[in-house]
C-alpha cells in the first residue's frame, strides 16, 4: 500500500500556491501544453549561475545553490509538463511566473534541451490556488471554466 503523496506548494514573497490544487484545475479543465524556452527561463530564474564556484550572482526568483537538488533534478521526466502560473498587478498585464517544475528545468538546461512542456494557468485560476502568508486563504470559490 502506498501512503499517500504530501501536499505541494510554492512559495514566493508573500503568496504560497497550491501545486496540487494546480494539477487537480488542470485535469477538471483540460488544455493544450506551450513550448517553454529553456535558456530563457533558466536564464531569468538564475540557473545559470548555480553552479558557479564564485557566485556574485543572485537569483531573485529561482533557488538558490543550496535549494536546488541537482542529483534529484537530474532524474525528474522532462515529458512531465511544467506549470506556468500569471500573477496579475494592478496596473500591469499579468506576468508568469513557473510555479511546477523547476528541477527539470535545471535538468533541461544542463541537457541543453531548448524548449520543455508547459501548462499555463489563467489568472482567475491562479488566484484559485494562491494563498496569501500574510492574509491567509482567499475564499474557495470555483474559477471560471477556462474553455
Amino acid at each position: 500500500m502506498t501512503s499517500p503523496r504530501q501536499p505541494q506548494w510554492f512559495h514566493f514573497g508573500p503568496w504560497v500556491f497550491s501545486i496540487n490544487a494546480a494539477q487537480a484545475l488542470i485535469a477538471a479543465s483540460p488544455r493544450d501544453t506551450r513550448p517553454l524556452n529553456v535558456p530563457a527561463w533558466a536564464n531569468a530564474y538564475g540557473l545559470a549561475h548555480l553552479d558557479n564556484p564564485n557566485p556574485w550572482a543572485t537569483s531573485l526568483i529561482g533557488p538558490t545553490s543550496t535549494a536546488l537538488n541537482r542529483t534529484y533534478a537530474m532524474t525528474t521526466d522532462l515529458a512531465q509538463p511544467l506549470i506556468v502560473a500569471q500573477i496579475s498587478v494592478i496596473g500591469a498585464p499579468p506576468g508568469p511566473l513557473l510555479i511546477d517544475g523547476t528541477h527539470r528545468l535545471y535538468r533541461a538546461w544542463r541537457e541543453h534541451v531548448p524548449r520543455l512542456p508547459a501548462y499555463l494557468l489563467t489568472v482567475q485560476e491562479t488566484r484559485h490556488i494562491q494563498d496569501d502568508l500574510l492574509l491567509g486563504p482567499r475564499p474557495t470559490t470555483a474559477p471560471p471554466s477556462s474553455r
